[in-house]
């Protein structure tokens, strides 16, 4: 997949996700509260270095900021996912934004990881066949 594109989709769908926990939050009858946003809050950056990344002598650099803020995203979420589930009164619906942003962030790292190791494995081939 092409890793700008994916960089875009996941900031776009992490963004979705918090504006969907915010907006609706009110209407189960909890407190709006601007920590429902995080998702949102870590999709804008990866999104915006998926379209810096768009710019080919810029790519690296914005990818790798990428990755690095959805896996730390992506460790923020599921170690306060872990912490909520372990509540005496958990918040179902906390729980399932924080599992969806874990799977999102976790999910977009794998796919740059293995699109760094394959770019690496290209760059050694092509180094020794010169």
């Amino acid at each position: 997949m092409n890793m700008p594109l994916s960089a875009i989709v996941s900031g776009a769908l992490l963004i979705a996700l918090g504006l969907y926990s915010y907006f609706t939050a009110d209407a189960d009858g909890g407190n709006v509260s601007v920590t429902a946003l995080i998702p949102a809050f870590a999709g804008a950056p990866v999104l915006l270095a998926g379209l810096v990344a768009l710019i080919p002598k810029l790519r690296m650099h914005a990818m790798h900021v990428a990755v690095l803020i959805a896996l730390l995203g992506g460790l923020a979420a599921a170690g306060k996912g872990a912490m909520g589930a372990t509540a005496d009164t958990p918040n179902t619906k906390a729980l399932v934004a924080q599992a969806l942003m874990a799977i999102v962030c976790f999910g977009f790292v794998g796919v740059a990881v293995n699109s760094f190791i394959q770019a690496r494995r290209r760059q050694t081939t092509a180094q020794a066949e010169k």
